[in-house]
């Protein structure tokens, strides 16, 4: 009586492991840049947003107490906290201090700082 027995086992060989690793990094190399644009993105979305926000609580923070172009609003955040429905931010999502002016035109502005570190994903920073 003769036996037969098989020695051959299922599995990957090294060869074809490998191939799935640089296909798995060349995915990876190619989705990292994607990822990290549209995290910059988001950020600078939500930093813009919460500049409208401020900006228009400050609009009506100055028409209903009768200031008028030119008129200081430093000093005055903890009033104008009132009229928003989030805390203020003096400070933006990127650490950096939002610069706050006169009543008016550019009665509060977007550090330099921050627009250039979200340089190049297409923000419209616009007035900010």
């Amino acid at each position: 009586m003769r036996r037969t027995t098989n020695n051959t086992t299922a599995g990957f060989t090294l060869l074809e492991i490998m191939i799935i690793v640089a296909i798995i990094g060349l995915l990876a190399v190619l989705a990292i840049p994607t990822f990290i644009k549209a995290r910059k993105l988001s950020q600078g979305r939500r930093i813009l947003n919460d500049a409208r926000l401020q900006d228009t609580a400050i609009c009506q923070w100055a028409l209903d107490n009768g200031k008028k172009d030119g008129d200081t609003i430093a000093g005055n955040e903890t009033l104008i906290q009132t009229y928003l429905k989030v805390a203020w931010r003096s400070t933006d999502l990127l650490g950096n201090s939002y610069i706050i002016g006169n009543v008016g035109t550019n009665q509060l502005r977007i550090a330099d700082e921050t627009k250039s570190a979200l340089d190049g994903v297409g923000i419209d920073w616009g007035a900010f």
